[in-house]
């Protein structure tokens, strides 16, 4: 079980699934933003806060809600469907977890300027 939280700490979070690869993403929002992904089903993810404690930002084909924080501007995690088998997902900001090193895990590179 992992916790994390946005900066100022107004959302708050659990996961239960190991993360053991992170993913960087190229496209236009992930680049700007820095963020570090691990993909979990959405049940792997609890929040702490209530959902309304985020803001939603969607774009292009507006599949994925950007969840941030609308205290800090904290982008804390994503939701969508796993385009194979549609289920819910949620793509976790490892750099939100406590106490979590981003050197331990295998990263991946994702060309999402491409698509």
């Amino acid at each position: 079980m992992q916790t994390g939280s946005c900066h100022c700490g107004n959302v708050k979070f659990e996961v239960d699934s190991p993360v053991e690869w992170g993913l960087s993403c190229n496209c236009s929002i992930c680049h700007r933003r820095g963020s570090v992904l691990a993909f979990v089903p959405r049940d792997k993810l609890r929040l702490l806060s209530p959902e309304d404690a985020t803001i939603v930002y969607t774009f292009n084909h507006h599949a994925i809600k950007h969840r941030f924080c609308p205290t800090c501007g904290i982008h804390v995690y994503g939701e969508g469907q796993d385009p194979k088998t549609g289920a819910a997902m949620a793509a976790i900001n490892l750099r939100c977890l406590d106490d979590f090193d981003l050197d331990a895990i295998e990263m991946k590179q994702f060309d999402g300027r491409s698509l």
